[in-house]
Protein backbone atom coordinates (compact mmCIF):
# COMPACT_ATOMS: atom_id res chain seq x y z
CA UNK A 1 0.00 0.00 0.00
CA UNK A 2 2.83 2.40 0.83
CA UNK A 3 4.36 1.91 -2.63
CA UNK A 4 0.99 2.62 -4.27
CA UNK A 5 0.68 5.86 -2.29
CA UNK A 6 4.16 6.86 -3.45
CA UNK A 7 3.22 6.11 -7.07
CA UNK A 8 0.07 8.23 -6.75
CA UNK A 9 1.98 11.11 -5.13
CA UNK A 10 4.69 11.09 -7.80
CA UNK A 11 2.33 10.47 -10.69
CA UNK A 12 -0.49 12.88 -9.83
CA UNK A 13 0.98 15.91 -11.59
CA UNK A 14 2.13 14.08 -14.75
CA UNK A 15 -1.24 12.29 -15.06
CA UNK A 16 -3.32 15.45 -14.65
CA UNK A 17 -1.30 17.45 -17.15
CA UNK A 18 -1.01 14.58 -19.64
CA UNK A 19 -4.77 14.07 -19.74
CA UNK A 20 -5.97 17.67 -19.50
CA UNK A 21 -3.45 19.33 -21.85
CA UNK A 22 -4.26 16.62 -24.39
CA UNK A 23 -7.84 17.88 -24.37
CA UNK A 24 -6.84 21.54 -24.41
CA UNK A 25 -4.78 20.89 -27.54
CA UNK A 26 -7.89 19.65 -29.34
CA UNK A 27 -9.62 22.91 -28.43
CA UNK A 28 -6.74 25.05 -29.65
CA UNK A 29 -6.60 23.17 -32.95
CA UNK A 30 -10.37 23.31 -33.44
CA UNK A 31 -10.40 27.07 -32.94
CA UNK A 32 -7.49 27.50 -35.36
CA UNK A 33 -9.39 25.58 -38.05
CA UNK A 34 -12.62 27.50 -37.55
CA UNK A 35 -14.64 25.92 -34.73
CA UNK A 36 -14.96 28.22 -31.68
CA UNK A 37 -17.13 25.78 -29.68
CA UNK A 38 -14.44 24.86 -27.13
CA UNK A 39 -13.35 28.50 -26.83
CA UNK A 40 -16.94 29.64 -26.18
CA UNK A 41 -17.25 26.92 -23.52
CA UNK A 42 -14.09 28.14 -21.77
CA UNK A 43 -12.23 24.91 -22.54
CA UNK A 44 -9.27 26.42 -24.40
CA UNK A 45 -7.21 26.73 -21.26
CA UNK A 46 -4.02 25.37 -19.75
CA UNK A 47 -5.78 25.29 -16.38
CA UNK A 48 -6.23 21.57 -15.55
CA UNK A 49 -9.26 22.36 -13.39
CA UNK A 50 -11.24 23.18 -16.53
CA UNK A 51 -10.63 19.70 -17.94
CA UNK A 52 -10.61 17.40 -14.91
CA UNK A 53 -13.36 14.79 -14.77
CA UNK A 54 -13.89 13.48 -11.23
CA UNK A 55 -14.32 9.91 -12.39
CA UNK A 56 -12.02 9.74 -15.41
CA UNK A 57 -9.13 11.92 -14.21
CA UNK A 58 -9.06 11.03 -10.51
CA UNK A 59 -11.16 8.07 -9.34
CA UNK A 60 -10.60 5.74 -12.31
CA UNK A 61 -6.79 6.13 -12.53
CA UNK A 62 -6.40 5.75 -8.76
CA UNK A 63 -8.73 2.74 -8.72
CA UNK A 64 -6.89 1.00 -11.56
CA UNK A 65 -3.54 1.68 -9.91
CA UNK A 66 -4.78 0.13 -6.65
CA UNK A 67 -6.37 -2.91 -8.34
CA UNK A 68 -3.35 -3.56 -10.56
CA UNK A 69 -0.79 -3.05 -7.80
CA UNK A 70 0.66 -0.08 -9.64
CA UNK A 71 1.13 -1.95 -12.90
CA UNK A 72 -1.61 -0.36 -14.98
CA UNK A 73 -2.95 3.14 -15.56
CA UNK A 74 -5.93 4.41 -17.52
CA UNK A 75 -7.94 7.62 -17.41
CA UNK A 76 -9.57 10.42 -19.33
CA UNK A 77 -10.58 14.07 -19.02
CA UNK A 78 -13.78 15.86 -19.99
CA UNK A 79 -13.86 15.68 -23.79
CA UNK A 80 -13.42 19.09 -25.38
CA UNK A 81 -16.55 19.94 -27.39
CA UNK A 82 -15.74 20.09 -31.10
CA UNK A 83 -18.34 20.74 -33.80
CA UNK A 84 -16.61 19.26 -36.85
CA UNK A 85 -19.28 20.76 -39.08
CA UNK A 86 -18.02 24.24 -38.20
CA UNK A 87 -14.47 23.53 -39.33
CA UNK A 88 -13.53 25.27 -42.57
CA UNK A 89 -12.86 21.93 -44.26
CA UNK A 90 -14.55 19.41 -41.92
CA UNK A 91 -13.22 16.12 -43.26
CA UNK A 92 -9.68 17.35 -43.88
CA UNK A 93 -9.36 19.53 -40.77
CA UNK A 94 -10.67 16.73 -38.55
CA UNK A 95 -7.28 15.05 -38.96
CA UNK A 96 -5.38 18.00 -37.49
CA UNK A 97 -7.83 18.54 -34.64
CA UNK A 98 -7.62 14.84 -33.71
CA UNK A 99 -3.83 14.71 -34.07
CA UNK A 100 -3.35 17.73 -31.78
CA UNK A 101 -3.98 15.65 -28.63
CA UNK A 102 -1.35 12.94 -29.26
CA UNK A 103 1.03 15.63 -30.49
CA UNK A 104 0.63 17.43 -27.14
CA UNK A 105 1.47 14.18 -25.34
CA UNK A 106 4.59 13.77 -27.45
CA UNK A 107 5.71 17.31 -26.63
CA UNK A 108 5.07 16.70 -22.92
CA UNK A 109 7.00 13.40 -23.04
CA UNK A 110 9.94 15.26 -24.51
CA UNK A 111 9.61 17.97 -21.87
CA UNK A 112 9.70 15.38 -19.08
CA UNK A 113 12.69 13.72 -20.77
CA UNK A 114 14.52 17.06 -20.69
CA UNK A 115 13.71 17.39 -16.98
CA UNK A 116 14.95 13.85 -16.36
CA UNK A 117 18.21 14.67 -18.11
CA UNK A 118 18.48 17.82 -15.98
CA UNK A 119 17.85 15.84 -12.78
CA UNK A 120 20.61 13.40 -13.72
CA UNK A 121 23.04 16.22 -14.47
CA UNK A 122 22.31 18.21 -11.27
CA UNK A 123 24.34 17.68 -8.09
CA UNK A 124 22.47 15.31 -5.80
CA UNK A 125 20.04 17.00 -3.40
CA UNK A 126 16.59 16.51 -1.86
CA UNK A 127 14.86 17.30 -5.15
CA UNK A 128 16.79 15.32 -7.72
CA UNK A 129 15.34 11.88 -6.89
CA UNK A 130 11.65 13.04 -6.75
CA UNK A 131 12.16 15.05 -9.96
CA UNK A 132 13.78 12.06 -11.63
CA UNK A 133 10.96 9.68 -10.65
CA UNK A 134 8.25 12.19 -11.61
CA UNK A 135 9.95 12.75 -14.97
CA UNK A 136 10.09 9.01 -15.67
CA UNK A 137 6.39 8.80 -14.84
CA UNK A 138 5.66 11.78 -17.09
CA UNK A 139 7.48 10.19 -20.03
CA UNK A 140 5.70 6.88 -19.56
CA UNK A 141 2.20 8.31 -19.09
CA UNK A 142 2.42 10.62 -22.08
CA UNK A 143 3.77 7.93 -24.38
CA UNK A 144 1.03 5.51 -23.32
CA UNK A 145 -1.67 8.14 -23.91
CA UNK A 146 -0.14 9.12 -27.25
CA UNK A 147 0.00 5.55 -28.54
CA UNK A 148 -3.41 4.66 -27.09
CA UNK A 149 -5.12 7.62 -28.69
CA UNK A 150 -3.55 6.88 -32.07
CA UNK A 151 -5.24 3.46 -32.25
CA UNK A 152 -7.66 3.50 -35.23
CA UNK A 153 -10.79 3.07 -33.14
CA UNK A 154 -13.47 5.78 -32.96
CA UNK A 155 -13.88 7.85 -30.81
CA UNK A 156 -10.11 7.74 -30.15
CA UNK A 157 -8.07 10.30 -32.04
CA UNK A 158 -6.66 7.61 -34.31
CA UNK A 159 -10.21 6.67 -35.27
CA UNK A 160 -11.00 10.26 -36.22
CA UNK A 161 -7.75 10.46 -38.18
CA UNK A 162 -8.79 7.31 -40.04
CA UNK A 163 -12.22 8.80 -40.78
CA UNK A 164 -10.48 11.88 -42.19
CA UNK A 165 -8.22 9.81 -44.44
CA UNK A 166 -10.72 7.21 -45.69
CA UNK A 167 -12.88 7.80 -48.77
CA UNK A 168 -16.21 9.36 -47.82
CA UNK A 169 -18.34 6.21 -48.08
CA UNK A 170 -15.91 4.08 -46.06
CA UNK A 171 -15.38 6.92 -43.59
CA UNK A 172 -19.12 7.17 -42.92
CA UNK A 173 -19.36 3.43 -42.28
CA UNK A 174 -16.28 3.38 -40.08
CA UNK A 175 -17.55 6.34 -38.03
CA UNK A 176 -20.64 4.29 -37.09
CA UNK A 177 -18.38 2.18 -34.84
CA UNK A 178 -18.00 5.17 -32.46
CA UNK A 179 -20.83 4.30 -30.01
CA UNK A 180 -19.13 0.93 -29.44
CA UNK A 181 -15.59 2.27 -29.27
CA UNK A 182 -15.32 2.76 -25.53
CA UNK A 183 -16.86 -0.64 -24.57
CA UNK A 184 -14.49 -2.29 -27.06
CA UNK A 185 -11.56 -0.44 -25.49
CA UNK A 186 -12.53 -1.53 -21.96
CA UNK A 187 -12.90 -5.13 -23.15
CA UNK A 188 -9.45 -5.03 -24.75
CA UNK A 189 -8.05 -3.52 -21.55
CA UNK A 190 -9.55 -6.12 -19.23
CA UNK A 191 -8.54 -9.07 -21.44
CA UNK A 192 -4.93 -7.92 -21.76
CA UNK A 193 -5.15 -7.49 -25.54
CA UNK A 194 -4.75 -3.73 -25.27
CA UNK A 195 -1.54 -4.11 -23.28
CA UNK A 196 -0.17 -6.55 -25.84
CA UNK A 197 -0.85 -4.02 -28.61
CA UNK A 198 0.40 -0.96 -26.77
CA UNK A 199 3.48 -2.49 -25.12
CA UNK A 200 5.77 -2.82 -28.18
CA UNK A 201 4.68 0.57 -29.56
CA UNK A 202 5.28 2.33 -26.24
CA UNK A 203 8.66 0.58 -25.88
CA UNK A 204 9.64 1.75 -29.37
CA UNK A 205 8.59 5.34 -28.59
CA UNK A 206 10.41 5.22 -25.26
CA UNK A 207 13.57 3.96 -26.93
CA UNK A 208 13.48 6.83 -29.42
CA UNK A 209 13.05 9.36 -26.58
CA UNK A 210 15.93 7.80 -24.66
CA UNK A 211 18.16 7.97 -27.74
CA UNK A 212 17.18 11.56 -28.52
CA UNK A 213 17.93 12.80 -25.00
CA UNK A 214 20.77 10.32 -24.34
CA UNK A 215 19.03 8.87 -21.29
CA UNK A 216 21.36 5.94 -20.68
Amino acid sequence: MESIIQIIAIGALPVIFAITLHEAAHGYAARYFGDPTAWMAGRISLNPLRHIDLVGTILLPVGILLLSGGGMLFGYAKPVPVDFGRLRHPKKDMLWVAAAGPAANLVMAMGWAALLKLAWEMPGNLYTLPLSEMSKMGISINLVLMVLNLLPLPPLDGGRIAVSLLPSRLAWRFARVEPWGFPILILLLMTGVLGAILGPLVDLSSGLIQTLFQLY
